[in-house]
């Protein structure tokens, strides 16, 4: 199952059987008071920083989420995605909980973008998957609706089915859609790492898709995150995970997951990983 997306030059492939991708998560205002307020004044330049470093860093993909109170989403997350695509060809994740935002974003991106996200309601999968079908896009889903947040991975299977049954009578493809396993704080429940990746592994075994993460929320509230997050990873890499939402800007985590992808077979003869350490070394 391979789930192909792109920008106007550049083609990124998320897979079982090729390297994990990366999307960059730092063009996101949330938790960061100054770029909201740089927003609000129409001032974009901390994009071009934030674009900068996450390809340095070496992202395959850029999450961009321009949700800011008191703007006009719409317009500023689609000037937000024609800033980005003139800074770089890496293909995007459009990422916002409004509908016309997503569509703003979707009608002036060059390529085939990814959507973040969609949930197991009903309601929510009735406005989100016609807006995905009509821009050819690919969707990102997570297993919870209205009712709960599912902890036990049984229980987020139930609504994984759901949203593959109502796709595939949408008429969509199932290469366009990539599952959220959830990711959850180790520190609010030992178990939510182990639910996690037995949702991953589930996910992979009954239906083969796609899936992303928002991988720093593992570690949530706990001391040298960084190192938690290098470490959960390659654990969630060998279960299933194809790629996951993170800040390319931490080497630790970033080579955690490029040496995965070699020890996993998913970087024949190291090509990736040695062309990547003698960039570090020129650097």
């Amino acid at each position: 199952m391979h789930t192909v997306l792109s920008s106007a030059s550049k083609q990124v492939t998320m897979g079982h059987d090729q390297p994990f991708v990366i999307i960059g998560e730092r063009l996101n205002p949330t938790g960061r008071k100054i770029f909201q307020e740089k927003l609000r004044a129409d001032d974009l330049s901390t994009i071009n920083i934030d674009v900068a470093d996450q390809v340095a860093g070496g992202a395959d993909m850029l999450d961009v989420n321009m949700g800011v109170p008191l703007t006009d989403e719409p317009a500023l997350l689609a000037r937000a995605i024609q800033l980005v695509q003139s800074l770089t060809d890496l293909p995007i994740c459009i990422d916002s909980s409004v509908i016309e935002a997503l569509e703003a974003g979707l009608k002036v991106y060059q390529g085939k973008a990814l959507v973040n996200s969609m949930t197991g309601e009903d309601e929510r999968m009735d406005i989100i998957l016609p807006l995905v079908k009509k821009y050819d896009a690919a969707i990102l889903a997570l297993p919870n609706d209205e009712t709960e947040i599912p902890m036990l991975a049984a229980d987020r299977m139930i609504i994984v089915e759901k949203i593959v049954r109502r796709v595939e009578k949408e008429g969509i493809s199932l290469e366009n859609l990539i599952i959220d396993p959830l990711a959850m704080p180790v520190g609010a429940d030992p178990e939510n790492v182990k639910n996690t990746l037995e949702t991953i592994y589930l996910v992979k075994e009954k239906y083969g898709l796609n899936m992303s993460i928002g991988a720093s929320n593992v570690s949530f509230g706990l001391p040298n995150r960084h190192a938690l997050n290098a470490s959960f990873m390659p654990m969630a890499m060998a279960m299933g995970l194809t790629s996951a939402i993170m800040d390319s800007r931490t080497p630790e985590v970033v080579q955690s997951v490029r040496a995965a992808d070699l020890l996993l077979g998913l970087d024949p003869w190291g090509g990736n990983w040695i062309s990547s350490y003698r960039a570090a070394q020129a650097q």
